[in-house]
């Protein structure tokens, strides 16, 4: 299967389920909204130049915020995501060409703790912002920390059970020319 036509399909399906099964789930205690829907750009080639990255993101956040009826909430975060992943991914992972060797960010192409810190910081970024431009003020402080805490922390558990139940195969790239 092609990588388009594969990111094409997780673009469809995380969608789906983002606003069809995890939107139905109601808050929990108010702090908790579960979201996947912005693994798809975690996932996305490494071969992107981030001019595309940049667009996809904001074409991604713009069709949720399409089902959703929020006014580019989800836009402006997958865009800020899409835009800073490159960075982080270039502290990451060390500049031997693992990027060239395999096609997309994973456990396998990064290994397990960069991987998890890469998961880490963009969610934690994702949902920061998303909170922040939810409210357009701090206002608590700490129902503010509780919400991104607790969205972030439910979110790395979907991650991690998402990564565990599909693995991705990466295939090492001998010829990396």
């Amino acid at each position: 299967m092609s990588e388009l036509l594969k990111n094409i399909i997780r673009f469809v399906l995380f969608l789906f389920v983002q606003v069809f099964v995890l939107f139905k789930v109601p808050p929990l205690h108010r702090f908790i909204v579960p979201y996947l829907y912005f693994l798809f750009i975690l996932w996305l080639p490494f071969s992107l130049p981030r001019p595309w990255l940049t667009f996809i993101g904001f074409i991604y956040g713009w069709a949720l915020d399409y089902f959703t009826h929020t006014p580019g909430l989800h836009a402006a975060a997958c865009t800020l995501i899409a835009y800073v992943r490159p960075f982080i991914i270039n502290v990451l992972i060390s500049q031997e060409g693992t990027d060239k060797n395999y096609a997309s960010p994973s456990a396998v192409s990064m290994g397990w703790a960069p991987y998890a810190t890469y998961v880490l910081i963009l969610t934690l970024l994702h949902h920061i912002f998303l909170v922040f431009l939810e409210w357009m003020s701090f206002g608590s402080f700490l129902f503010f920390a509780g919400k991104v805490i607790g969205t972030t922390a439910i979110s790395l558990l979907l991650i991690l059970l998402t990564e565990l139940l599909f693995f991705r195969k990466e295939r090492f790239r001998t010829n990396t020319a």
